[in-house]
C-alpha cells in the first residue's frame, strides 16, 4: 500500500469511510474535484481537503463555506485562503491564463452569486473582470460597457428579477454567454424561477442557462469553454 492510501481504497477514488474522493478528476477534465460545504463538518472538509491536496497538483476548492467553518478548516491546513463575499475556500490558486471572462450583474442584489462566479473563475486561471450594476432597468448603462464585453472570449450574465440583461447581453457580443439567474425579486419573481425561464426561452440564440444561483456551475461552464480553445481543432 502507497503512502497515503486507505485500506478501502479504489482506482481513482480515496474511501474515507464518510466520503468517496475522486482523486482522478484532474486527469480526466484538468482540475480536481471541487467540495461542496454545506452539510459538512469543519472535520470532513479538512479530510477530504487534505486527500485532495495529495493527490492532485492544481487548485483545490470549496464552495459555500460559512466563516466558523473556513477558520477551523485553515487551521487544520495551511496555505489555503478564505474568500468572504464567495464564501470559497481555495488552495493553490491557478495563475491567471489568456482567456478573458468578463461576470456582468444586473443589480447589486446578484453579488453574492457574481462574487462566487468571479472567484471560482479566477481561482481556476481564467482571466476575469467583473462588471456590476448594468441591468436594463438603465439600458444606458450597459451600453456604456458594450466595448469591455466585446473584449471577452465569454460573458457570465447574473440576473433575478425578470433575468432580461441576459438576453440583452446575448445580442450585444458574439461569445459565449453563460447565464445565471438569482432568487432575487418580489413574489413573482419566483424564488428565481421566473428568471430561469425567461433566460431558457431567450431569443439570444446559443445562451447557456445554469441553476438558480449557481455562481460555482456558470464558472465551471468558462473553464471549460477556456479548455476546448485550447486544444487543436
Amino acid at each position: 500500500m502507497s503512502a497515503g492510501q486507505g485500506p478501502q481504497d479504489g482506482p481513482g477514488f480515496a474511501d474515507l469511510g464518510f466520503a468517496r474522493v475522486d482523486t482522478a478528476r484532474e486527469a480526466r477534465q484538468g482540475l480536481p474535484e471541487v467540495v461542496y460545504g454545506p452539510g459538512k463538518t469543519a472535520a470532513e472538509v479538512t479530510a477530504i481537503v487534505q486527500r485532495l491536496l495529495t493527490a492532485n497538483t492544481g487548485p483545490v476548492l470549496v464552495t459555500r463555506v460559512d466563516a466558523g467553518t473556513a477558520g477551523e478548516v485553515l487551521g487544520e491546513v495551511p496555505g489555503g485562503r478564505w474568500d468572504e463575499a464567495a464564501r470559497l475556500l481555495v488552495w493553490r490558486p491557478a495563475p491567471a491564463g489568456e482567456f478573458r471572462l468578463c461576470v456582468v450583474s444586473a443589480g447589486t442584489s446578484d453579488g453574492p452569486v457574481a462574487a462566487e462566479a468571479a472567484a471560482v473563475a479566477s481561482a481556476v486561471g481564467l482571466r476575469v473582470e467583473v462588471i456590476r450594476d448594468v441591468g436594463v432597468a438603465g439600458l444606458h448603462r450597459l451600453l456604456a460597457v458594450a466595448g469591455e464585453l466585446r473584449r471577452a472570449d465569454a460573458v457570465i450574465v447574473v440576473a433575478g428579477m425578470e433575468g432580461a440583461l441576459a438576453s440583452a447581453v446575448g445580442g450585444l457580443v458574439a461569445a459565449p454567454v453563460v447565464a445565471v439567474p438569482t432568487s432575487t425579486g418580489y413574489g413573482a419573481s419566483l424564488e428565481g424561477v421566473t428568471a430561469l425561464l425567461a433566460m431558457l426561452s431567450s431569443c439570444a440564440a446559443g445562451l447557456t442557462v445554469v441553476n438558480i444561483d449557481s455562481g460555482f456551475s456558470a464558472a465551471m461552464a468558462a473553464f471549460r469553454l477556456a479548455r476546448a480553445t485550447r486544444r487543436p481543432l
